[in-house]
């Protein structure tokens, strides 16, 4: 990912003027837009809208924050909310690219199984092999949806076609899940939009254990037992990476950067960055920048 100190571009879809976050849901091939930019797709963000790279066959060489990886199709590349990425792929790669806000797959469903669904799949940015048998289906659902949300009057198909979608790529990635799990994953779910929206006011972990109606100790439970760590390691995590992210990507002095991640002490604040990156905001910055950090 190219790193510099201007703000990180965020599109509903890359390299289109319109409003981030936009409620919409939509499906093009991965040539459609990509060969418009010779393949490569540069580092962007989308506010609140999940992503889903079906890499059919061909190549692609995909960044997710800071992470980097190559693959070859098929996979399945699952990009949640707010996580920067970019990508490059080949005249081979062939597939579809599918842009959605998850309210409009999850909403009235009472039992919120597509809703753990959606938390199965987005719950870390990464590439998803898929297996042989899987992907032909796969493909062939990725098809009918494209060609659904290309008709001039696609109804409600697009969105079950969505969910179809959606599901399949879950249940590859609960393969490894026990029933157990998959049962608390929608309890899990409403926790994870609830760190998301509020991990910038610094909620204890009572409070947000209240909003979900448990103890703090069931809550550090659930959340241990599908990340294997407590929640106010997590809600760090989360301030510290999107400190990361704002000091590469934003030219913002680090006392306006603090502020903005609800630390009234900029001096507070980079005592709790060094004590979780090891160094100095300042610091980190230069060093990333110089490309001395990987």
């Amino acid at each position: 990912m190219a790193r510099g100190r201007r703000s990180l571009p965020a599109f509903a879809l890359y390299g289109e003027a319109g409003a981030p976050g936009a409620a919409l849901l939509h499906v093009e091939s991965i040539a459609a837009r990509s060969r418009l930019y010779r393949w490569e797709i540069g580092s962007h963000l989308h506010h609140g809208l999940h992503q889903v790279i079906w890499l059919f066959a061909g190549p692609v060489t995909a960044t997710l924050d800071d992470s980097r990886a190559e693959g070859e199709g098929p996979l399945a590349i699952a990009i949640p909310s707010g996580v920067a990425h970019a990508f490059s792929f080949s005249p081979r790669s062939e597939g579809h690219v599918l842009t959605f806000d998850p309210r409009l797959i999850s909403e009235d469903d009472a039992e919120q199984r597509m809703a753990g669904a959606l938390q199965a799949l987005f719950a870390v940015p990464r590439l998803l092999p898929v297996p042989a048998h899987a992907a032909p289906r796969l493909h062939a659902l990725f098809g009918q949806l494209h060609a659904e949300h290309e008709s001039s009057d696609p109804g409600p198909v697009t969105g079950w076609l969505a969910r179809a979608v959606l599901w399949r790529l879950a249940a590859v990635a609960r393969r490894d899940e026990t029933p157990a799990r998959r049962a608390a994953q929608p309890l899990y779910t409403r926790w994870v939009a609830l760190a998301e929206a509020h991990y910038r006011e610094h909620w204890p972990v009572t409070r947000y254990a209240a909003q979900l109606g448990l103890s703090a100790e069931r809550l550090n439970r659930m959340v241990r037992n599908e990340t294997g760590s407590n929640a106010q390691a997590l809600l760090h995590a989360r301030l510290v990476r999107e400190a990361c992210r704002r000091l590469v990507h934003i030219a913002a002095p680090v006392s306006r950067i603090a502020f903005e991640l609800g630390f009234d002490d900029a001096a507070y604040f980079s005592r709790f960055f060094r004590r979780h990156v090891g160094v100095a905001p300042g610091e980190y910055r230069e060093s990333v920048g110089s490309g001395q950090l990987a």
